[in-house]
């Protein structure tokens, strides 16, 4: 499915989506993905849908088939400048300069978006059930953030990111009472916890 009939026009689309947002250590990842129209995926969906061994299938297949893919990444300190939001904005443009296709039409999950330079954008609320460019997008960011936050728990391991990759669960909660905060962590949301909004 793509949105060029909505625009008058057959553009080159690209799918754009983040992981991470509601977190309280580590990054905000975003990917942006432009697939062969021409092809069908029937597998890809919503990545909250999908099992781990299947997005690191699907994650294969589209880093071996899209035209194009890129990740862009914005660290907890850049979180804690400039706000969860605008940090989720800053990593799809960040994953979108990188693109070696330049698409002419974003599909952004969500409703809400940063324009990017003089690209058409389309914000489709669930749009990673809907359009299998931000599916595709949606795997890769989590999929790359897990991994991250993988690694990161050897760095950490009383917080068990390996499992909570780092939202807010009561273990996870209850690690930063007992041991306090890392490097890694949101200082924005960890203030939010001591306040009870969490």
């Amino acid at each position: 499915m793509n949105l060029s009939a909505f625009y008058g026009n057959e553009y080159i689309e690209a799918g754009c989506d983040e992981a991470g947002r509601g977190c309280l250590a580590g990054p905000v990842v975003a990917a942006a993905v432009i697939l062969d129209r021409n092809k069908n995926y029937p597998m890809l969906d919503d990545s909250k849908k999908l099992t781990e061994k299947q997005r690191k299938l699907l994650r294969d297949v589209i880093m071996n088939e899209a035209l194009a893919y890129a990740v862009g990444i914005v660290d907890n300190n850049e979180i804690d400048e400039i706000n969860i939001l605008n940090a989720s904005f800053l990593a799809m443009h960040r994953a979108i300069d990188q693109l070696s296709v330049k698409p002419e039409l974003l599909l952004i999950d969500g409703n809400r978006f940063n324009t990017y330079k003089d690209i058409k954008h389309h914000c489709i609320v669930g749009g990673d059930a809907k359009y299998q460019s931000i599916a595709a997008a949606s795997i890769l960011a989590k999929t790359t953030r897990d991994a991250m936050m993988e690694d990161y728990d050897k760095q950490y391991p009383m917080y068990n990111w390996k499992k909570n990759k780092g939202y807010p669960t009561m273990e996870h909660k209850n690690a930063i009472a007992e041991f306090g905060c890392t490097p890694l962590h949101r200082m924005t949301f960890n203030m939010a916890i001591q306040l009870k909004l969490f």
